[in-house]
């Protein structure tokens, strides 16, 4: 019985609701500035140039056959995943760090019928952050852990940077693969459902914090997109399948909003930050309240800072005049 109870609790999670689609609202920008007030996300069903999402997926089909964690697909299909073949994970890159030396995201954004739609939807050309996260999720190993992984917004860890998530599947994801599932009309208030821990940094949100029936999911087929606003809460759900869950996950803007400064570091201290990019050299002041923060999202303070952001690193900052706000990696 007890083994039932965990089992149960395992699979336990929110029931979710479908989420709404946007597509009707593409060339209607106050309707869509209203609906990412009040909804917290906008959700594009089948827009993303196929060929183009396929070219980026065959990166993640590589790297699971060099893996050998899937069987060699040669010509078959791969837009409704691929099956895991119960190859050994021990040095499985579950941050796909491989993919991410490859940056395949920079050919992808620039293919024209992709650059086309992200600039007709923001009446203006794209600006990507390089805030990527390449997800090839295998199959929940342990059964037995919850579904649910860290409920969390975006804002309260890149504070001055006012990006969409940009999240996009590259594969069928369905309710057993897991995929996203995020709270609707949460985000207008930019209210922080986080709570605070050791250091400044933000806790994971608590399960209960979020109303149960605002909880939206869908299955979510290769051309689609969905872009989230800063404060919506959201998380994964943990693979119950035989596949692999393909997506990427990344940061637009438009370059007519207030962009971050993307650079190298050439002088960093406790106190302050040099880092030169095509436009020159650019010097900011760090203070407390600064959010310099590592991959995982914690807050680092004192000698921290300069042990983990070294010279020659590629940096994001987002400043308010000569002050920056935040500073963080690209992955």
């Amino acid at each position: 019985m007890a083994s039932q109870a965990v089992q149960h609790a395992a699979e336990a999670f929110p029931q979710t609701q479908e989420l709404k689609t946007h597509n009707h609202l593409i060339d209607d920008k106050a309707a869509l500035d209203a609906a990412w007030e009040q909804d917290g996300y906008w959700f594009f069903r089948d827009v993303l140039d196929k060929a183009a999402v396929a070219r980026l997926r065959q990166s993640w089909i590589d790297e699971l056959e060099r893996n050998r964690v899937i069987d060699p697909v040669g010509s078959s299909a791969t837009d409704k995943s691929v099956a895991y073949n119960g190859g050994s994970l021990e040095t499985f890159p579950f941050r796909m760090e491989p993919i991410a030396a490859k940056r395949p995201w920079v050919q992808f954004v620039a293919e024209q019928p992709i650059n086309a739609f992200f600039t007709r939807l923001f009446k203006d050309d794209p600006f990507w952050v390089p805030v990527v996260e390449y997800r090839a999720t295998p199959p929940q190993q342990d059964r037995t852990k919850s579904r649910i992984d860290a409920i969390h917004q975006d804002g309260p860890f890149s504070p001055g940077i006012p990006f969409r998530i940009c999240w996009i599947p590259l594969a069928e994801i369905d309710a057993d693969i897991g995929g996203l599932m995020l709270a609707e009309g949460m985000a207008a208030d930019r209210v922080s459902y986080h709570p605070k821990v050791e250091g400044g940094s933000n806790g994971a949100i608590p399960l209960d914090a979020i109303p149960a029936d605002r909880w939206r999911r869908t299955t979510y087929q290769a051309g689609d997109v969905l872009l989230m606003n800063l404060w919506t809460p959201h998380t994964g759900l943990a693979n119950r399948s035989d596949r692999f869950r393909l997506s990427m996950d990344h940061r637009v803007m438009a370059k007519g909003d207030k962009c971050p400064l993307v650079g190298i570091i050439e002088d960093i201290s406790e106190s302050h930050v040099v880092i030169r990019n095509a436009q020159g050299e650019h010097r900011l002041t760090i203070d407390p309240e600064t959010y310099v923060r590592n991959t995982v999202g914690q807050k680092l303070n004192g000698t921290a800072i300069t042990d983990f952001h070294t010279i020659g690193r590629e940096v994001i900052i987002a400043y308010d005049g000569d002050r920056a706000s935040v500073v963080r990696p690209p992955h």
